[in-house]
């Protein structure tokens, strides 16, 4: 369903029945509403003194870890319910409109089980690594900690990430539209001194990684990429890994999709070829629309999303400077550029990139510019240093048709309503 200005919006494809599934909204009533700095109390306030000066406070080591204040309480990964049949095998969607910077704060990384969080003790805990290697060997963790280890930020990007997008504008809040993204400082150790450590026989080719979940999740990684850049990782962002992302051990695999960063990671097999599970092979394939499949879909191709202004963080004034901010990121190298469009796509600007711009990361990007009230189509195009350049959603629809839920990197399009509301929608 389109409106004169040519948008289609999540509205009309929710009534014209085109939504999956029976798509709603998620996000409730806080989607699209201008938040605005809250009146407080006026007793607080200048030339008042604020209640918080006349007493003391908390002294140290009362907050034995430390958490963000009371009035972020509401800053948190979210799931959306009717997405699974069961939230032990189910995804929740770190809240990407409410930070800044290239680095996901470690209690806000998305989180995708097959079998619920494990908990595995250290002092238990093993790796196996076996089969066509001259010595199989079995590290604790002490072995691996013990280890020459390194220090990489990667993102971390489910393959379905955008996925309920395929067929048009549905979710409003890039929380749920592209939120099943991540990026952390990994500390570990290079899977390659591992597999040195045990001699990699001439006729392997594949490696199995089986985690220690109920799932016993397993899948199969080539081994050229092995001894490429993965990590046998135990820190994200200088801290033990969290249970919800794989303590103590999991496997990095930058730039690839994460259904093969196999998480409570206790087992690595060498053999000749893949092992071709049913729900492995599912994973690798994305069904085109003329019954053909593309398989092997590995790599996360360039992406970007424009994270403030979006439905959850509307703009809450009705003019004047306005910063644009958003992330992009690729499985295939460095972000090289961003365009930004305030006309959907009919105009693009170049972003200015911030922060570190480290391969195979989430890159932080910012667009200045003058809002004088009237309405916008926000948009982003990311650029890696490959010369791959984002497409529209449209350009791959073409290609892919709307079959698959895996591997949307189509550039999203934020309309901001003049009262500064903001809402998913495209763009014809």
């Amino acid at each position: 369903m389109k409106d004169p200005k040519g948008l289609t919006s999540r509205r009309g494809f929710l009534r014209s029945g085109l939504a999956a599934g029976g798509v709603i909204a998620a996000g409730g009533a806080s989607a699209g509403t201008p938040q605005g700095t809250p009146p407080g109390n006026p007793a607080n306030q200048p030339p008042n003194v604020p209640d918080w000066t006349r007493n003391l406070g908390e002294g140290v080591a009362v907050r034995g870890y430390g958490k963000p204040s009371e009035f972020e309480k509401g800053i948190i990964r979210r799931d959306v319910e009717w997405l699974t049949a069961s939230r032990e095998s189910s995804v929740s969607f770190t809240p990407l409109h409410a930070l800044d910077g290239p680095i996901t704060p470690n209690g806000l990384c998305f989180e995708r089980h097959h079998s619920g969080i494990a908990e595995v003790d250290p002092a238990d805990y093993r790796l196996i690594l076996h089969g066509l290697v001259d010595k199989p060997l079995i590290f604790t963790l002490d072995d691996i900690r013990r280890m020459p280890r390194v220090n990489r930020a990667y993102f971390c990007e489910c393959a379905a990430n955008s996925g309920m997008e395929w067929r048009g504008a549905q979710l409003n809040g890039c929380q749920y539209t592209h939120g099943m993204v991540h990026s952390v400082m990994y500390t570990g150790v290079p899977l390659k001194t591992l597999l040195n450590e045990a001699g990699v026989r001439s006729n392997a080719k594949w490696l199995l990684l089986e985690g220690g979940d109920s799932a016993a999740m397993t899948r199969s990684l080539p081994l050229a990429k092995a001894l490429d850049d993965v990590l046998i990782a135990y820190r994200m962002n200088g801290e033990m890994l969290y249970p919800e992302n794989g303590y103590p051990v999991r496997a990095v695999i930058p730039g690839w999709e994460a259904n093969m960063w196999v998480k409570w990671l206790r087992r690595i097999e060498l053999g000749d070829e893949p092992w071709h599970h049913r729900e492995e092979t599912s994973k690798y394939t994305d069904l085109l629309e003329n019954g053909k499949a593309r398989r092997f879909t590995y790599v996360m191709d360039a992406k970007s999303v424009i994270t403030n202004p979006s439905p959850q963080m509307p703009l809450n004034h009705r003019s004047g400077f306005t910063v644009l901010s958003g992330l992009a990121w690729s499985g295939r190298g460095k972000i090289a550029r961003v365009d930004v469009s305030l006309d959907g796509g009919r105009n693009w600007r170049t972003a200015r990139l911030d922060g570190p711009v480290w391969d195979k990361a989430l890159t932080r990007f910012y667009f200045e510019f003058d809002w004088d009230g009237r309405e916008l189509l926000l948009q982003s195009r990311a650029m890696d240093e490959t010369g791959y350049v984002q497409p529209t959603k449209n350009e791959l629809r073409k290609v892919r048709g709307v079959n698959s839920i895996y591997h949307n990197n189509g550039i999203q399009t934020w309309h901001v309503h003049k009262n500064g509301e903001v809402e998913n929608v495209e763009v014809s």
